[in-house]
Order: C-alpha cells, then structure tokens, then sequence
C-alpha cells in the first residue's frame, strides 16, 4: 500500500512536468506543493515534452542544470527528470511523493498513453513512490483557468494521501475548463476511449519539401457515464486510477485454457 508514513508537512515532494521549467502550469503546481509541504524540490526538462510518453534517454548523456536553490532542469524527458532526481539529486534522502504537472490541457482517456505528465508519474510509482499527475483543461486559443488547480489542487492531493492506494498504481486527476469558484465537485473516474492524432496536414517547407504534421484533433464518442471525460466536461474534477499492469485478467485466463 502506497501511504506517507510521516505527516505531509514533514514530507519531501518531487515535482516535475512535461511542458518545460518555464512552463506557468509548473509554477502552479509548486505553489500547490508549497501549500502542503516545506521540503519542496523542482526538477523538470529544459524544453516542452509534451507526447513523449514514457521515454527514457539511452543514447546520448544528459545534463541537468541548478535553475535557483531546488530547482534543476534536465535536457531530456519527464522519465529522465524523475530517474536522475531519485537516484542522483536527492538519493541521500529520496522523495516521498512525486507531483507532476499541472499539464496545460487535459490528459483523459487514451491521452495517458501519450502524456509525458503521465509518464513522469509512472516512473515515480515505478520507483515505489505515491504518485499523483495532475493537468488543467483548457479551450483552444484560450488562456486555462488555472485557479482551478491552485485552488482545489492541495486539498485533493491531500485526501487522496490520506487515504493511499495499492503499489503499482498512480492517480490521474483532471481539473475541468473552469474557474476555481465554479468547479462542481469531485468524481471517481474510469478512463473513457478517444484518439488523438487522426487529422494529419501535409504541406511543403519554404526549400519545397514535403513534410507531415499530426494534429492533434480528437474523435470521440459521446462521453460515457461514469468516465473522466464526462466528469470534466460537466465540471467536476475526474480522479482515475490507473494501473501500471496493463495485462488483461480475463484473455490470459482464456488463452490459458485454450493454449495451456
């Protein structure tokens, strides 16, 4: 069971993202952070990494930088961020709760799949740390109202701790498209179904060569009841477990008896 063994305001918190070290969502959720603990450390990339899911860096060295006191920077991935801040910046005296975000757009349904919010709260619970990624909904072209996350972020953070969840599992909670005063409340959440990336533009670059670019317009059923997709369109803040064991129970017991 993933549970603080000390008081929160005792305890040591990881944040990260994937929007960069200079992203305004980050900053709200070192506030929230601050809110809950004195022992507050920052490491996030250099650059946006948004899409990178749960990529690790193999192939070529990385740095990470001293931005101010607690706060570092790292030119790779979310993964990355988390791995060189566990077992490297703070080894001596490892976090006990890693938060990242708070995301600029949601992260429901197959987002997860893509999220390197997401992502960064897998290694987190990789590592056998609570874990929590926390992203703000938005409107396109529109500024997020991110009094939505500040405001209600540390009260779900805490509760959420105090209550604990099982090994292998992170929380992925998504504010809605509102301000803070106008949340509705919390639900419980499944993960809906949707995809992302199905519109793809072609075009040519100014030395007329061809080039792809995958937007990021989403196909999606009406949402159903009980899911994150319709937890945040009404409103409400969506709190969805999800598990890092993505074998399917019932196939393998089928397939055992068919193959066994």
């Amino acid at each position: 069971m993933l549970k603080l063994d000390k008081p929160l305001k005792q305890c040591r918190i990881l944040v990260t993202n994937d929007d960069g070290i200079n992203a305004p969502g980050l900053k709200v959720l070192e506030k929230i952070a601050k809110e809950l603990s004195d022992d507050v450390w920052v490491v996030a990339p250099e650059l946006n990494q948004s899409g990178s899911a749960h990529s690790l860096t193999l192939r070529s060295p990385l740095r990470l930088r001293e931005v101010s006191p607690r706060r570092y920077a790292v030119d790779g991935t979310p993964t990355d961020c988390v791995l060189l801040a566990v077992n490297h910046l703070l080894r001596d005296a490892r976090p006990d709760l890693v938060l990242s975000g708070v995301n600029r757009g949601a992260n429901m349904a197959e987002d997860v799949t893509y999220s390197g919010t997401i992502a960064a709260a897998m290694e987190g619970t990789l590592l056998g740390l609570p874990s929590i990624a926390l992203s703000q909904a938005i409107a396109f072209q529109k500024p997020p109202h991110w009094s939505a996350a500040e405001e209600h972020g540390p009260d779900i953070v805490a509760r959420l701790l105090a209550e604990g969840w099982p090994e292998g599992v992170l929380m992925n909670v998504n504010f809605p498209n509102a301000s803070a005063r106008k949340v509705q409340g919390v639900k419980l959440t499944r993960q809906a179904q949707r995809k992302i990336g199905s519109a793809v533009q072609e075009g040519k670059d100014p030395y007329g060569v061809p080039y792809f670019w995958v937007g990021l317009i989403k196909t999606e059923e009406e949402a159903k009841q009980g899911t994150d997709l319709e937890a945040v369109a009404e409103g409400y803040i969506s709190v969805t477990p999800i598990r890092l064991d993505l074998t399917d129970k019932s196939t393998l017991t089928a397939l055992k008896k068919a193959l066994g």
